[in-house]
């Protein structure tokens, strides 16, 4: 059974598309969804999480209790879990990491956020570190072209000012942090290429009329690229500038690019 506070967390997540206030305002937050190891019933729960590429990080802290928490043992027992991020959802497969690799993704993690360590200080057992690996294909969306569009953009906003927050406060540019930057540019750099490689095309040939604005979306693609080539080269000293400049002209591109496409999608 959820705790009040748990299930008004959780009601608040699914209301506001995966955001919260309070204390968790600035927190990447998922929605796991375990089958009971028991029951055989869906358990969701909501927890912290860390990108890692293509998968995403999550540890079974329980708060330093001596157990572990019950999503643990049920994926344990099956690894086939669904993840909701708040914008996007999908089934994953849930991978425990054991032996070095457990240790240095716990290290990176523990430099992310001391609060780890201390929960491990708490407690005898060994805080579990697992990854939930994505099923093959594109989380869904619901909607329609031009409401998807908006989605992956939204997702994008978010990103950026979670790493922005990370970025002001942190100080230092951490392994993890570095991780957090990389796997953003990474996905915008996916976005914007099937962008200028399938719709681009396919929208100038629906609609000639677009010609000029998407030679200007175009060009706006070609200066982020350059903006997160220079972003995954830059010392921590330099990044938050950096990071300001990326977010500043892709807010631009994306809501140029949604008034003038969405009415066509």
């Amino acid at each position: 059974m959820l705790n009040d506070f748990t299930a008004q967390l959780i009601a608040e997540f699914q209301a506001n598309d995966g955001r919260v206030g309070g204390p968790f305002e600035n927190s990447r937050l998922l929605l796991l969804t375990t089958t009971g190891a028991r029951t055989g019933q869906a358990r969701t729960a909501i927890l912290g999480y860390y990108p890692d590429g293509d998968r995403v990080l999550v540890v079974g802290s329980a708060g330093g209790s001596p157990k572990h928490p019950a999503w643990y043992h049920n994926l344990l027992a099956d690894p086939s879990v669904h993840v909701d991020l708040g914008l996007f959802e999908y089934d994953a497969t849930a991978v425990v990491l054991r032996g070095a690799e457990r240790d240095e993704v716990f290290a990176r993690l523990v430099e992310a956020d001391p609060g780890w360590g201390e929960y491990q200080k708490g407690t005898t057992r060994t805080l579990p570190v697992v990854a939930l690996v994505q099923e093959p294909g594109p989380p869904p969306v619901r909607g329609s072209f031009a409401e998807v569009l908006k989605t992956i953009h939204a997702a994008f906003r978010r990103e950026l000012a979670l790493i922005r927050h990370e970025i002001a406060t942190s100080g230092t540019l951490g392994a993890q942090l570095r991780i957090n930057c990389l796997t953003m540019c990474q996905g915008l750099h996916y976005h914007h290429t099937g962008e200028s490689t399938g719709l681009f095309p396919a929208l100038v040939e629906q609609h000639p009329e677009l010609t000029d604005v998407i030679a200007v979306l175009q060009k706006e693609h070609d200066e982020i690229a350059v903006l997160l080539a220079e972003l995954e080269q830059l010392v921590s000293s330099d990044l938050l500038a950096q990071v300001d400049e990326l977010i500043a002209q892709l807010n631009a591109h994306l809501d140029r690019e949604e008034a003038a496409l969405l009415p066509y999608l």
